[in-house]
């Protein structure tokens, strides 16, 4: 309704994120707080996007991955995205193909083994077990034994300071990376090439989180604790019959958990707010932290953050959160 005196963009050029004077085809565009020049591209799990004139033009991977994680003490999201804790101290088959009653035929197999961690009775996830016909994959202890051999599987083995990963192909059928952080942090990324049923604690991977807690026996549980005992690898372990909440049962280490975790919610992490879902994160950094009691309970505590700092990375958030004071590399 006025004008106002200032500085303008002559007609045809826009003001960029750095205050100059560019033309429509040179707009960067932004995500995640930085900005993208031209022709720059992010990746997601399914599509990727190019910065086109200021705007993302995006196009659909021909195979779509997709990622289950097992991480703290029993926490786990599908691979539909269904989210649920567990405390067990037994064998539980993570994903296997071969679910399906046509053909009961496995070509991999992924099993966690859970011990007792915390005085409350938590668990956390100690050892993984990769069964790929006869090669066999061990992770314990920091470290990793192969066992066997499968001329029909190609794996790659790859290290840095925090995880170890494997790349793993079964031709015709899946790409698999699998991450561990040598302690209590697992992901499995797969992409696959068929239809072939998986199954589960990681869900039966059919775009639907609804169906997730199908058993054992092919009908889905009323409740996460029904399916969770349908996936035993010994079926003589006990069955868990409640999900204990640790910081009932240690309310001194409440105050402590919070303080600590609240770096997820703040300006740290602030790029990605908007692009993941912080609170599922918040709340079982609180709920690991109270429950490491005899010992390692700041490598609970910032294991758990790692979790939400690798889901910013997979939304193409990268977030510089370790200093040397606070979960610092070793």
């Amino acid at each position: 309704t006025k004008c106002e005196s200032g500085c303008v963009c002559a007609d045809g050029l826009y003001e960029n994120l750095d205050g100059g004077c560019v033309p429509a085809e040179e707009c960067p565009c932004e995500y995640g707080g930085l900005a993208y020049q031209r022709g720059e591209q992010i990746q997601t799990e399914c599509e990727i996007c190019t910065c086109t004139k200021g705007k993302w033009k995006c196009v659909q991977k021909t195979r779509c991955s997709s990622t289950c994680n097992l991480y703290g003490e029993g926490h786990i999201t599908t691979f539909d995205g269904q989210r649920f804790v567990f405390d067990g101290n037994c064998e539980y088959i993570l994903a296997m193909d071969g679910c399906s009653v046509n053909r009961p035929i496995s070509s991999f197999k992924i099993v966690t083994e859970n011990v007792i961690c915390g005085k409350s009775g938590v668990t956390c996830s100690r050892s993984i077990s990769i069964y790929l016909g006869n090669l066999t994959i061990i992770l314990r202890d920091e470290t990793f034994a192969i066992s066997g051999e499968n001329p029909g599987v190609r794996y790659k083995v790859k290290k840095n300071a925090l995880h170890l990963m494997f790349d793993i192909i079964i031709p015709g059928k899946y790409n698999m990376t699998l991450i561990w952080n040598k302690h209590m942090n697992f992901f499995i990324k797969i992409s696959r090439e068929t239809q072939e049923t998986i199954c589960g604690l990681c869900g039966n991977y059919n775009g639907n989180m609804k169906d997730d807690f199908e058993t054992r026996s092919k009908y889905v549980a009323s409740n996460e604790l029904e399916f969770v005992n349908s996936w035993k690898e010994n079926p003589l372990c006990g069955d868990v019959y409640f999900v204990v909440d640790p910081c009932s049962k240690n309310p001194y280490r409440k105050a402590w958990a919070e303080k600590t975790c609240s770096i997820i919610n703040s300006h740290v992490f602030s790029a990605c707010h908007n692009k993941v879902n912080r609170m599922p994160y918040y709340e079982a950094c609180v709920r690991d932290s109270c429950g490491c009691d005899i010992g390692g309970d700041c490598q609970c505590m910032c294991d758990a953050i790692a979790v939400y700092a690798m889901a910013c990375l997979e939304k193409g958030v990268c977030i510089d959160w370790r200093t040397p004071e606070f979960c610092r590399e070793f």
